[in-house]
């Protein structure tokens, strides 16, 4: 049996055991967790004003357990001072991961980060964005186009954007490709660590992950999306979680409300939509705050962090359940809705 195939059957193996009966109707109270939805996260090693931090995987790092995300503050509907406020509020506040990309809001997003970062307050931030180019040429572009746009001479974490495509990992690793041209800019200081992201498969991330090591290369960090619907259909979870821990890669979490859709989907509240996010194990959870509202409520549920219990995330898991199949309320892995670079290929180079 191919790895690959290992780790399909595997994660389907570790699903929620129980959690549905034949008639798919909720779990009785047996039902138990296996797998990573059963695991915490690893232990925080110090607080900064109420804000834990870990270790960034085997990186000389460390980062809040929670991340702003950087999408949302280039919205048309939050206005530059606003969003300004946010980062400098979270940064004063004792959160310091920072998460944007080159292609966020036409570049809006990244923009208003710099100015964010101005007076001082670029030292207090972990700042991590992304790039789509896939080609030498687009990514050395688009790398110098962020530094500009973000006000700074260096990137802390940049992370290859939208692996989507099961050829991307080949293409990425081709000479003079993206990889060549991130670790040539990590000798000159202009990033220090190199990850990426996607949202599409977890097969995807795994063969990213596999791809790396077969050029003796191993990612600093894996970004996926982490929440109370992932568990339940084509989980990075149960799949990804375990191969990159083998690796030493740090784990970020994103999309910890499934972009809003559990709370269509289910009971499910935002703060424990967010706290189940934070309870598996991911290193940081990246959350997007469209207001000082939405922040001061990401800054209480990171202040009283605890992570659940696995009862608690069983009930949860549970009312996310019943809207979950087929991956319907996450279509960021079942659509080409959220896939920028699909819908603009030419970002690849």
């Amino acid at each position: 049996m191919e790895r690959r195939e290992f780790l399909k059957q595997a994660a389907a193996a570790a699903a929620l055991t129980g959690l549905h009966n034949p008639a798919g109707q909720a779990a009785p109270v047996e039902a138990k967790l296996t797998g990573a939805a059963a695991r915490t996260p690893l232990p925080i090693v110090k607080t900064v004003n109420g804000i834990g931090r870990r270790k960034l995987g085997r990186a000389d790092a460390e980062v809040s357990i929670i991340g702003i995300g950087g999408y949302h503050l280039g919205l048309s509907n939050v206005a530059e001072p606003e969003a300004i406020r946010i980062i400098r509020t979270a940064l004063d506040q004792g959160i310091n991961f920072l998460d944007n990309c080159w292609d966020y809001n036409a570049g809006v997003s990244e923009q208003r980060m710099g100015k964010a970062l101005e007076d001082g307050y670029r030292q207090k931030a972990f700042l991590m964005t992304k790039i789509d180019g896939r080609t030498g040429t687009a990514a050395r572009q688009q790398l110098e186009q962020s530094l500009t746009r973000l006000k700074t001479d260096h990137i802390d974490l940049l992370q290859i954007h939208e692996v989507i495509r099961m050829t991307d990992p080949e293409q990425a690793f081709q000479p003079g490709n993206v990889i060549d041209v991130l670790q040539q800019a990590r000798k000159e200081g202009k990033i220090r660590f190199i990850g990426f992201t996607g949202h599409k498969s977890p097969d995807i991330h795994v063969h990213m992950i596999e791809t790396a090591a077969k050029h003796g290369f191993t990612f600093d960090t894996v970004q996926m999306p982490v929440n109370a619907l992932d568990e339940h259909f084509n989980s990075f979870g149960q799949t990804v979680i375990p191969v990159a821990e083998k690796h030493g890669m740090a784990i970020l979490g994103m999309k910890p409300l499934s972009n809003g859709a559990i709370l269509k989907a289910s009971s499910v509240s935002a703060p424990e939509a967010l706290h189940y996010a934070m309870s598996v194990p991911v290193t940081i959870t990246i959350t997007g705050c469209e207001s000082m509202a939405n922040l001061e409520q990401a800054l209480s549920v990171a202040r009283n962090y605890k992570p659940m219990t696995e009862q608690e995330k069983l009930a949860v898991l549970q009312k996310t359940a019943p809207n979950a199949e087929g991956g319907k309320f996450e279509a960021y892995k079942s659509s080409h809705i959220y896939d920028g670079t699909f819908n603009n290929p030419q970002w690849l180079g």
